[in-house]
């Protein structure tokens, strides 16, 4: 993040506050009772975490300043939607959010042409996503969007992928104070499944030697073929710490093997 310590909209990112967990928690109850201050320490202790979201769209000639300040709409609108009484960091719950904003930015200004119906049956699935989203706490399903917009699947697939643009597998999503997160640490693993590995015995035996929460880490992410964000509901930790786990203890088991 050290390339991004310059003035981002008059503001000098090397001197954004840095807020502790007990600062946080602090803050958001005074939140809650409509302390204006409260939410403003806030949102400028968490401004870092927009810097680290709009690293991942440095490639994309879009001015810098620009996504910053749609980075700060996601990261306002998570903080007025956050339920601190959810087993849920704010972090794990507000990158989504952000991420998702600062997408609808780069959408709406896109040189590709689509067919506006297209589009806001797009935004129409881009909405309802992010509404069950806040209400359940997870990543709805195509067929749960479908119903609740009432547009076939097929049509919800085909609108979004028309507005998406390629992002590389192995682009960083965000930085969680150690290893990033890619893009492919937020896809199943359709292919490793159960009957692909369980037959080999020298596997087996080095995933009897992993400590038993990276072992159950391995099992659901290669032979359930979970997601990471998946994993981490499963399990009660941040993605990140799914990430780290998960890259544990694939070094352990590649050491073993060799």
């Amino acid at each position: 993040m050290s390339g991004y310590k310059v003035e981002i909209c008059g503001v000098n990112t090397s001197k954004l506050p840095l807020l502790s967990n007990e600062e946080k928690e602090e803050l958001f109850k005074r939140i809650l009772k409509g302390d204006k201050e409260a939410r403003e320490q806030y949102i400028k202790g968490n401004l870092r975490l927009v810097l680290s979201v709009i690293q991942r769209f440095s490639s994309s000639n879009e001015n810098i300043d620009d996504l910053f300040q749609i980075g700060c709409i996601g990261l306002i609108k998570a903080i007025d939607n956050f339920d601190i009484t959810q087993n849920v960091k704010f972090s794990t719950y507000a990158v989504p959010m952000i991420l998702g904003e600062v997408r609808r930015y780069l959408r709406d200004n896109n040189s590709i042409r689509v067919s506006r119906s297209l589009r806001d049956t797009a935004y129409k699935a881009i909405y309802a996503r992010e509404g069950l989203m806040r209400k359940n706490l997870k990543e709805p399903t195509i067929m749960e969007i479908a119903n609740e917009v009432g547009i076939s699947k097929e049509e919800i697939t085909y609108a979004l992928d028309a507005i998406q643009s390629p992002v590389s597998l192995y682009e960083p999503v965000y930085t969680d104070g150690g290893d990033p997160l890619y893009v492919m640490d937020q896809i199943s693993d359709k292919k490793n499944l159960e009957e692909n590995w369980v037959e080999d015995i020298s596997l087996n035996e080095a995933m009897k030697r992993l400590p038993e929460r990276e072992r159950h880490i391995i099992d659901m992410r290669f032979f359930e073929g979970k997601t990471q964000t998946e994993v981490a509901e499963e399990i009660h930790i941040s993605q990140a710490q799914v990430s780290r786990l998960e890259k544990s203890a694939l070094r352990s088991m590649r050491n073993y093997l060799n």
